[in-house]
C-alpha cells in the first residue's frame, strides 16, 4: 500500500522506512481494538449497575426482575472474544 503525507503543503509518498513505521503503528492500533472495545462495554455496564446499586440497600428488597437485570449486566461480557461480538451486545431492559 502506498502511503502519502502532507509535508509543508506538499503531498508526497512516504519513504520505505516511514511507510514501515506507519504500517506498524496501524497494526499496533488494530491489535488493541478488542481491549478498547471491551473496556468501553465494561464502563457502560458498570454505569448501569451503579444506577441500580440502591436497589440492594439494607432497607430495600429487590424484586426477582431487578436481581435478574443486575445479574444479566454482570454476565454481559462473558464469552466475548471479538470486536464484532462486543458491538452486537444488547443491554437488558431495566425493570
Amino acid at each position: 500500500m502506498t502511503h502519502k503525507i502532507l509535508d509543508n503543503g506538499i503531498v508526497r509518498e512516504l519513504t520505505t522506512e516511514e511507510a514501515t513505521l506507519r504500517d506498524n503503528e496501524i497494526a499496533e492500533y488494530n491489535s488493541g481494538a478488542f481491549d478498547r472495545e471491551i473496556k468501553k462495554l465494561r464502563l457502560q455496564r458498570n454505569n448501569l449497575l451503579a444506577e441500580t446499586d440502591w436497589w440492594g440497600a439494607s432497607d430495600n428488597t429487590m424484586t426477582a426482575e431487578q436481581t435478574q437485570y443486575r445479574q444479566d449486566l454482570r454476565d454481559i461480557t462473558n464469552g466475548l472474544t471479538t470486536v464484532e461480538q462486543i458491538e452486537a451486545v444488547e443491554f437488558p431492559e431495566k425493570p
